[in-house]
């Protein structure tokens, strides 16, 4: 779906987990254990893990100006769950929020959404705006408008069918 480069840091982790599920064709890869791997999710966090998943999605949409896709839970309610330290690097003194058991998912998001926040990347982080897609997509354009995951597909769909709506022709 997404033809973009993937988003910067610790939010390849958000963006990745977001990407988890294919809504068009309801493929969803923490079904399998394999799928789960990468993030160390049991099969009893699953619930908890799309819960999280779906309210990051929410977020990735606000930040491309659309209502969530369905209701779920705020996202800061999910990440006040998330045990977090602060370290400071004793040759700069810069401070940094790192996991506190970087083994638990939401303490790793929480962890990436902060970074992004602090480095203003968090926002461009963006879900696409086609409701049968919704992929999560860094938008690295200079004015942080992107609309789509991919211009080749569902920027293309998009606009063929606004044409079709202005010259009263239909998709077939």
């Amino acid at each position: 779906m997404n033809d973009r480069a993937p988003a910067p840091g610790d939010l390849a982790l958000v963006q990745d987990l977001v990407n988890t599920l294919n809504i068009e064709t309801g493929a969803d890869a923490l079904d399998s254990a394999e799928g789960r791997a990468p993030y160390g999710i049991a099969e009893r966090e699953l619930a908890a893990a799309r819960e999280l998943r779906e309210a990051l999605r929410a977020a990735c949409l606000a930040h491309a100006g659309h209502p969530p896709h369905r209701p779920t839970p705020p996202l800061t309610d999910l990440l006040a769950q998330a045990p977090l330290l602060v370290t400071v690097d004793a040759a700069d003194g810069s401070a940094v929020l790192r996991p506190a058991e970087p083994s638990i998912l939401v303490s790793r998001v929480a962890a990436a959404i902060a970074a992004g926040t602090a480095d203003g990347s968090w926002p461009r982080l963006k879900a696409c705006e086609a409701p049968d897609c919704h992929w999560a997509y860094y938008d690295r354009s200079p004015a942080g408008r992107g609309r789509w995951c991919s211009m080749a597909s569902c920027g293309s769909r998009a606009k063929m069918r606004a044409y079709r709506a202005r010259h009263g022709t239909s998709d077939g």
